[in-house]
């Protein structure tokens, strides 16, 4: 079972890595904060156009309107440059940003950096850009699912509570 925490208590760590900027897929110069205001999922993978990263690359990406209508973001990181990230999404019709990390900035903020590529991680922001939920030690065949299922429960929460 993947190791799953709240990180809302260690925000302040993350708030530095929200202002990492990054080329994305097109070569535009991104930054997790650009998406405060909106929930975002942060998934960091190894490496571009694998059998396991293309699997969960292609959850993501079916379930890409799902999240739209949660105002949720879905940005993907890996250590791959910018072409290589092009040529993957273009290759398999990713609809979403994925961030080229080549120095493994990113990554490392998050702790989810192993050597020079990114370990499979997943990170839930919230509007305001702190960490509500980590899922660790991921295995892509049904996280895609599984990380909508958290975002759809804790909106719907935050609905219930007058949010």
């Amino acid at each position: 079972m993947p190791q799953q925490q709240a990180d809302s208590d260690h925000a302040t760590d993350y708030a530095a890595a929200l202002e990492i900027e990054l080329s994305d897929q097109h070569g535009k110069t991104r930054r997790l904060g650009d998406y405060r205001g909106h929930s975002a999922v942060v998934y960091f993978y190894p490496k571009d156009d694998t059998p396991r990263c293309t699997m969960e690359g292609k959850e993501f990406r079916d379930l890409h309107e799902q999240f739209v209508a949660l105002e949720c973001a879905v940005v993907g990181v890996s250590t791959d440059s910018a072409e290589s990230h092009l040529a993957f999404a273009t290759k398999h019709g990713f609809p979403f940003t994925l961030l080229a990390d080549t120095r493994g900035d990113l990554a490392r903020a998050f702790g989810a950096l192993h050597g020079a590529t990114a370990d499979r991680a997943t990170f839930v922001l919230d509007r305001e850009g702190r960490v509500v939920r980590s899922f660790l030690e991921v295995s892509p065949r049904g996280h895609a699912q599984q990380v909508f299922n958290f975002l759809r429960t804790l909106i719907e929460s935050h609905r219930m509570l007058g949010g």
